[in-house]
């Protein structure tokens, strides 16, 4: 494809005015990301082609308040659809080997010999690359992180899912497996909302667990211990034989003032009698 050049075009100028051998240059560049250009469109609504036109003009024209403010953009589109990194560090660099393959080009047709100015030039694109990259991906950084821990404190929420029942009693019904990480997540979410809600009774329910090592039994009296210092009763429901056959060894055991019931059922009718 044969390039259009005026005497009068600025580097700008040069650069849209042969915008589709700009294309095609780039995507000859960006080996990997070529193919992916419609699935990252699909799943992010990401332009990645329409992007680098309006990346390239940004670099070229110094507008460095629109460059940072479109790499954060860039960087939270990105994160929020967990696209590969290593896609957008190829389509940059694509960019910027292309953007000095124009660069290069137009300074032979217009036949600038200025050494000095092409050296300024030369430091003045690389670094508004090097700083909209840079940008990006603390953007990126920051906002995975926020996403991350977002998702952590769902979690969290989800794996100790206090139901109050009424003013005084509550359920807390364990599922799956409890480890020491969710054993101290157990203990801060549910001292926490003893004290916030006022309760005066907590219904644990275990037929969810299937089995836990000794030091986690041990871990749960202690949370029961916490919580009966602040006041609150707690019922244990739905104890499987696994966790009982542990806690017949020397050394384990509730404190006195922790019922058992075999259903949890059982703890809802008597607490529901109790009150009506």
């Amino acid at each position: 494809m044969e390039f259009t050049f005026d005497s009068t075009f600025k580097l700008r100028d040069f650069v849209e005015e042969n915008n589709q051998i700009f294309e095609s240059t780039l995507l000859s560049e960006a080996v990997n990301v070529k193919d992916k250009i419609s699935k990252i469109l699909e799943i992010g609504n990401i332009d990645l082609v329409n992007n680098a036109h309006k990346l390239v003009v940004y670099i070229i024209n110094g507008e460095e308040k629109e460059l940072n403010k479109f790499a954060k953009q860039e960087g939270i589109a990105w994160a929020t659809h967990s696209i590969e990194l290593s896609f957008k560090l190829e389509w940059v660099q694509a960019i910027r080997r292309t953007l000095w393959n124009f660069i290069e080009r137009y300074y032979k047709l217009a036949q600038k010999r200025n050494i000095e100015e092409f050296f300024e030039l030369e430091l003045e694109i690389n670094d508004r690359v090097d700083g909209f990259l840079n940008s990006f991906f603390i953007s990126y950084s920051t906002y995975k992180d926020s996403l991350i821990h977002a998702q952590r404190e769902l979690v969290e929420n989800l794996s100790v899912p206090i139901i109050p029942i009424n003013q005084s009693v509550s359920i807390l019904p364990l599922i799956g497996s409890v480890d020491s990480s969710r054993a101290d997540i157990l203990k801060e979410k549910v001292l926490t909302e003893v004290s916030r809600l006022g309760m005066q009774t907590l219904i644990i329910d275990l037929s969810g667990i299937a089995s836990m090592d000794r030091e986690i039994i041990f871990d749960l009296m202690k949370i029961i211990d916490g919580i009966s210092m602040m006041g609150c009763k707690t019922v244990i429901t739905g104890l499987r034989k696994e966790i009982v056959t542990e806690m017949t060894d020397p050394g384990l055991s509730f404190n006195q003032n922790t019922k058992t019931l075999a259903t949890l059922q059982q703890a809802l009718s008597e607490h529901f009698i109790v009150k009506e």
